[in-house]
């Protein structure tokens, strides 16, 4: 298939679905409101507005909280109490919107009718739905029961769990109480979770007897009693018969839950509050603690990143219901765990009155097209997944539009990493009926747990174009940094942001003063969150991601973003994964890069060859690695990200200090004495 120009976009909005658009709407209301500047195009009028969100971030703000219309019990007396960074806003001190008092699982629960809230499905095909009278019931039977056993505001309540209906219900019911949720996902192993669940010390652990993946069924109740045994804050340990779901026997589960410390079982949760059909919610500050997510932890214990009840509320309005365009019909995909931000991300969904589909399992089995067979089988408008899954897809020859039944499919997201020129291209090719190219956005989206949102992303009046991302994010003061401190445009740079906004963590737990929490974001440039990413900002103000800045390659004093050649050697059909590192050798960096060749290819003269050529025609001849090396498979985190500095580690002989933060921790010893 020939490649566009750059200067090209694979697909464009119509006029009538721009105008049509929340975003569309409320920008041209907010202008006449306040009288900012416009634009004679969408992409004019889209900049004007992003300025001006910036520029008058608190009205931004205070304009996005009274269109989220969320009820409160006593008004803010302002919407920010200073600009200045960092802004430690652990209670009693408050950050954004002082005074107001309001309750998150109040807001997410507002919606009580009988349209679909939850589409749950497993590996296994079991699907269970409810709606949205029966999730606020659920969440205020769960709450009840949570009370009874002493939960209450501040208390943190930890959820060792698969994304299903319990891991949303669990997570609201928390939120009710005005205590704290965290979750991890039941593949991690023990001390990866310790690592987690050990520094915030929870005092209800809800866990499942186990979990499917690749058909197989992994049983976890022996890690669950572990914790709730090393954990001397846990009191009571609740399970969740996910493995036996449809065909599990009260007595069987009740006789598994009796061997776990404090143990009972979910049925009994529920029945242990106060009789009663309503939950009355009590009202908690604007930045009340809400989740702690974690870092990835591979260079060290993770770190506990807490967040906020409103800033979170608010950052997920904006991203799902003005730059997702998510409405109460639609119904909202993203493929993740309970230990990555995305599961809390997609939980928002339900503050727009949409339905969120939760799955659980291996994507790809027992064929590639699995996610796809779930977007057809529950109707997904918007689905999200990661460039590694597309790539898999696109690399098995897979195209979903002719197989599956798409035609309730608007949006596609991703995100993990960065997204390949040649997936852009492959969505667009692979999810179009024949004879027709596929009529919906691809939106590359970018941000992190650190910020349990987005700092650039999807925008549904903006082209698409190949390896770019649409636009910056609203209300949010992102730029690109070089290595003096300087704003750069058209030119890669330090992605940092200059002004504060709502949804910044807190801080972090056990840092009650800030110093950890200064060090990890504020000590490149003072007073300016600097968040780890290599980026550049395009002149039609677009993004392109070249990867962890923390692994940034050097050689010969040019600086090359990880993401930058794995665009172009993962596109060759030979090649299944890669990574690449760099390594310090005679006062200079040394590019080696591993590949995992694909099944039945095999690492030659002529295919490094090849990769060579591909990198050195579509990069630079600075991009073109020292040394190519095959290996069996790439050492990934437990949400599959690739670890470059962990291996680099190895390669140096250095110390990997949390191998248990690894998804495949043994695939370390395959880089133990590699000459490079």
């Amino acid at each position: 298939m020939a490649t566009p120009p750059l200067d090209m976009p694979l697909w464009s909005p119509s006029p009538e679905r721009v105008h049509g658009t929340n975003l569309w709407r409320w920008m041209e209301a907010l202008r006449a409101r306040h009288g900012f500047a416009g634009g004679e195009t969408p992409t004019a009028a889209f900049a004007a507005f992003h300025r001006w969100s910036v520029e008058s971030l608190e009205t931004f703000w205070e304009e996005a909280w009274r269109d989220a219309a969320v009820r409160v019990s006593a008004p803010h007396r302002a919407v920010l109490t200073e600009r200045r960074m960092p802004l430690v806003r652990f209670p009693p001190h408050e950050g954004w919107f002082p005074g107001a008092r309001f309750n998150f699982a109040e807001h997410y629960l507002r919606f009580r009718d009988d349209r679909p809230a939850l589409l749950a499905e497993d590996e296994a095909g079991n699907r269970r739905t409810l709606t949205h009278r029966q999730l606020y019931a659920e969440v205020c039977r769960a709450a009840r029961g949570l009370r009874a056993l002493g939960v209450g505001p501040g208390d943190r309540v930890a959820g060792f769990v698969p994304n299903t209906v319990e891991a949303v219900v669990g997570v609201l019911a928390t939120a009710a109480l005005g205590a704290v949720w965290s979750s991890t996902s039941p593949d991690f192993g023990f001390k990866g979770v310790m690592d987690r669940f050990g520094q915030i010390n929870p005092k209800v652990l809800l866990c499942t007897d186990g979990y499917r993946y690749g058909g197989t069924m992994h049983h976890t109740l022996e890690k669950a009693a572990q914790l709730a045994r090393e954990i001397p804050s846990i009191r009571h340990t609740v399970l969740i018969p996910f493995l036996g779901i449809g065909d599990a026997k009260a007595g069987e589960v009740a006789a598994h839950a009796r061997q776990l410390p404090g143990g009972m079982t979910w049925a009994e949760l529920l029945w242990r509050g106060d009789p009663g059909d309503g939950f009355e919610f009590p009202h908690f500050p604007f930045d009340h603690p809400l989740y702690v997510l974690y870092s990835s932890g591979t260079t060290g214990v993770p770190k506990c990143i807490v967040h906020g009840a409103g800033g979170t509320l608010l950052k997920h309005h904006v991203e799902h219901k003005f730059l997702g365009d998510l409405r109460r019909e639609d119904r909202l995909f993203y493929f993740t765990t309970c230990g990555w931000m995305m599961f809390n991300w997609l939980l928002s969904g339900l503050a727009q009155g949409a339905a969120i589909v939760l799955y659980d399992g291996n994507p790809a089995w027992p064929e590639v097209g699995r996610l796809f067979q779930l977007a057809e089988g529950t109707g997904i408008t918007v689905f999200g997944t990661s460039p590694k899954y597309l790539g898999a897809c696109q690399k098995a020859g897979l195209l979903p539009g002719q197989r599956y039944d798409l035609s309730r499919l608007r949006s596609v997201l991703s995100t993990g990493s960065p997204l390949e020129r040649s997936q852009f291209h492959w969505v667009y090719e692979a999810l179009a009926k024949p004879g027709a190219r596929a009529d919906l956005q691809l939106a590359s989206i970018s941000g992190g747990t650190d910020v349990i949102g987005c700092f650039m992303g999807g925008n549904p009046l903006l082209p698409v174009y190949p390896g770019e991302i649409q636009s910056l994010s609203l209300g949010v003061a992102t730029a690109a940094f070089d290595e003096g401190g300087h704003a750069v445009f058209g030119a890669k740079g330090e992605l940092v942001c200059d002004k504060p906004f709502p949804s910044m963590p807190l801080g972090l737990w056990g840092d009650p003063e800030g110093v950890k929490f200064r060090e990890a974001y504020f000590e490149m440039y003072p007073g300016i969150w600097r968040h780890g990413d290599y980026i550049q900002i395009t002149p039609r103000g677009g993004v392109v991601v070249y990867g962890r800045s923390d692994a940034t390659l050097n050689p010969g004093g040019v600086r090359i973003g990880t993401a930058e050649i794995y665009r172009i050697v993962e596109a060759l059909p030979e090649i299944a994964d890669s990574l690449v590192v760099g390594i310090e050798r005679d006062n200079d960096v040394r590019v080696i890069l591993f590949v995992v060749p694909a099944p039945g290819q095999a690492l030659d003269a002529a295919l490094e060859q090849k990769i060579r050529h591909a990198i050195r025609a579509e990069a630079t001849p600075r991009h073109v690695p020292a040394a190519i090396r095959a290996i069996r498979e790439v050492p990934v985190t437990l949400n599959g990200k690739k670890v470059e500095l962990a291996v680099a580690n190895v390669l140096r002989g250095e110390e990997v200090k949390n191998r248990d933060a690894l998804a495949n921790p043994d695939s370390l010893k395959q880089f133990e004495g590699v000459e490079v």
